[in-house]
């Protein structure tokens, strides 16, 4: 590397910190742009979310394990587009605007997919190795409890109906 490239880094690395690492005077950071997307993160999101996303993405509480990527896929199924985040924001964001019974079951049903994949991996790892059967046993009780949830969170959705008058709800 010569002296020329090396000048070029240092100088694209002090233009970096100046625009996205600089303090106030009292050394609290500045607001960035980096800051924008997360006031989408606290909007409002139904009743139901919070208590989703604490059993769902909890393999201890759900029996499964569902990555940044499954949840990518879950709602590429769905014809949504969500940035790869924390899963917990990306759960939110999925759920965020649920308005109808049919949609929910429909991202339940996908979801419900990834699940049986991995029920279906965890049957073939406990026949292939027959000490580990109490421990995916567990597991898939678990998972086919979390479904079962699905269900019932389903039953319980009240639809929001548009209407003229927004206020009268």
């Amino acid at each position: 590397m010569n002296r020329h490239d090396m000048d070029d880094l240092k100088a694209e690395f002090d233009k970096f910190v100046r625009e996205k690492c600089t303090v106030d005077e009292s050394g609290n950071p500045v607001e960035n742009d980096r800051d924008a997307g997360d006031a989408v993160d606290e909007e409002p999101v139904p009743a139901f979310v919070d208590e989703l996303e604490n059993k769902l993405l909890a393999p201890a509480l759900s029996g499964v394990y569902l990555s940044r990527v499954d949840i990518k896929r879950i709602s590429q199924a769905l014809d949504e587009s969500l940035p790869i985040k924390e899963r917990k924001k990306m759960i939110k964001a999925l759920f965020r605007h649920t308005n109808s019974k049919e949609w929910l079951r429909g991202a339940f049903d996908e979801i419900n997919n990834h699940i049986d994949g991995r029920i279906n991996l965890y049957r073939e790892l406990s026949d292939t190795f027959p000490a580990t059967k109490p421990i995916f046993g567990d597991h898939i009780a678990k998972a086919e409890k979390t479904k079962k949830m699905f269900d019932q969170i389903v039953m319980d959705f009240e639809e929001i109906e548009p209407t003229d008058e927004p206020m009268m709800v």
